[in-house]
């Protein structure tokens, strides 16, 4: 009897003692990768923070965030994205088709949520919406073809336009793509187009002369790192030749511009961390649905 107790008493302990091991045992604290590609989408990823805190994650504390910023070069990207697969991320959030495509060519099995992007299937960053693979999943801004509506709205306010400049960087697929969405309603509409190509900002000032012997009429802009760092020029140009202009974003707009259409890309980036929760929870990529704003917003000044 003495020994069945001995054994007994000697046995819970030990259980116990497992118990005891287990609740001492620090919780791996989640890590998530940014691969970003110039500081001037801070106010994006800060939309991407939000949304982790309404989610409950405090960052330092039940989450980390690793930042790799590629400051406008996108010839950065490849080395920055495999510093975060060496660092053994949970996942990799980023956007923008370069970025994009570094992630996608650095890992094929971190789990990739993309706060936004143009044209996933046109790009080739996924074979399908309707049935993903692989490991990236996220969010879709709208396709290639609101460049088309843009140029429809632009000639809706000023029917007598026939030359419209428009300023893009070959170097991004999102924009090539894009660009020949506005080519086809270009035609439609009996508008010429002059590509205004941008890769740097040494292009900028080829561009402006290209506008002045083309006298374009109004002014696109797309979406891209090197556009944007030219930002305020493009608008001084405008301004000093009285040229209207559409943009796909809202800030240029509050920055002096006269139009824009396009999503809600902060929105986007916020929903984002929904994705990454369900992920860090146990959930794949491929099982989770792409998601797409079609609805845009016409902002003017």
């Amino acid at each position: 009897m003495k020994k069945i107790i001995v054994l007994f008493t000697v046995a819970t302990f030990i259980v116990a003692s497992v118990r005891l091991a287990d609740a001492q045992q620090p919780k791996k604290v989640p890590r998530i990768g940014v691969l970003r590609l110039a500081p001037g989408a801070a106010p994006l990823y800060e939309a991407f923070r939000q949304g982790l805190r309404e989610l409950g994650y405090v960052e330092g504390q039940n989450v980390v965030l690793e930042l790799r910023d590629g400051e406008a070069k996108a010839e950065r990207l490849p080395d920055l994205a495999a510093e975060l697969v060496r660092l053994k991320v949970d996942v990799i959030v980023t956007s923008s088709t370069p970025a994009i495509q570094a992630a996608k060519k650095a890992t094929e099995t971190i789990p990739i949520v993309m706060g936004f992007s143009g044209d996933p299937v046109g790009t080739g960053l996924v074979a399908s919406l309707a049935k993903p693979s692989g490991n990236i999943t996220g969010l879709s801004d709208i396709g290639p073809e609101i460049s088309g509506k843009q140029l429809e709205l632009l000639k809706e306010a000023f029917p007598t336009i026939s030359r419209v400049a428009l300023f893009l960087n070959p170097s991004n697929q999102g924009n090539r793509l894009r660009f020949k969405a506005a080519e086809v309603t270009a035609g439609e509409l009996k508008v010429q187009i002059q590509a205004l190509e941008v890769r740097s900002a040494n292009d900028f000032e080829k561009a402006i002369s290209t506008i002045r012997k083309g006298q374009a009429q109004a002014l696109m802009t797309l979406r891209d790192p090197a556009i944007y760092a030219n930002q305020t020029r493009i608008l001084e140009f405008a301004a000093e030749n009285r040229l209207p202009t559409m943009h796909i974003d809202k800030e240029p707009v509050e920055a002096g511009g006269l139009m824009s259409y396009g999503p809600n890309i902060p929105d986007l980036f916020r929903r984002a961390a929904i994705y990454v929760d369900k992920i860090l929870k146990g959930a794949k990529p491929a099982d989770l649905l792409w998601s797409s704003q079609r609805s845009s917003s016409l902002s003017s000044i």
